[in-house]
């Protein structure tokens, strides 16, 4: 990446970074286009290329620019912050942090979720060095949780999963219906964490 684009105005970066967060999340790496990308954020095609140098080089530098503001946002929030050990406390701080990366990058963590499940070798390549640098900071934070108070009858992997599952479900549909505000979207996944520390504790 050409390190210029730094340089560039702050209001500008963005635009840059959330229309290409928005179609290589929408649309996987294969099918994300650079003309719909430039137009979105109103560029010239060849402003892309002179920093970015090619598609792949874009999608490095996304990934590698998420991986950091993610994991930013989770040491602030997260890690520097609190001595809870508590299970569901801990997830959320941890969508507390996702919410204000998504105030100034709504498509991020959708951008990233995309990024587990692409196949074609140039992006699997891209981010191959970050990959996992964001499940070793969720796994050193969830590390801390107390898994004395669960009921005897849960399993810890599928109510991760499960979690997962909604949480991802729930941004799908406020993305799909335009109703999307990051407050919005944490409110009602906490609602769904307290209902299920009802459920799943002693």
């Amino acid at each position: 990446m050409n390190e210029k684009f730094f340089d560039l105005n702050k209001e500008k970066q963005d635009r840059m970074i959330n229309a290409s967060l928005k179609f290589f999340a929408l649309n996987g790496y294969k099918h994300a286009s650079t003309d719909d990308i430039v137009t979105e954020a109103g560029i010239s095609k060849g402003l892309l290329f002179h920093y970015f140098g090619s598609k792949r080089g874009l999608y490095t530098f996304l990934y590698d620019y998420s991986v950091k503001f993610m994991k930013l946002e989770l040491t602030r929030g997260v890690i520097d912050a609190g001595n809870t050990t508590d299970y569901f406390e801990l997830r959320k701080q941890i969508e507390f942090a996702k919410m204000q990366v998504l105030k100034n990058y709504p498509y991020m963590q959708q951008f990233l979720d995309r990024s587990k499940t692409e196949n074609v070798k140039e992006a699997l390549l891209a981010i191959e060095e970050q990959r996992n640098v964001l499940p070793e900071v969720y796994a050193d934070i969830m590390s801390r949780a107390n898994t004395s108070l669960f009921a005897d009858n849960i399993d810890l992997a599928k109510l991760d999963a499960m979690l997962e599952y909604t949480i991802k479900g729930l941004m799908t549909e406020h993305f799909q219906d335009a109703s999307f505000q990051p407050e919005m979207l944490y409110e009602e996944t906490v609602s769904y964490l307290m209902m299920l520390k009802k459920l799943a504790y002693h």
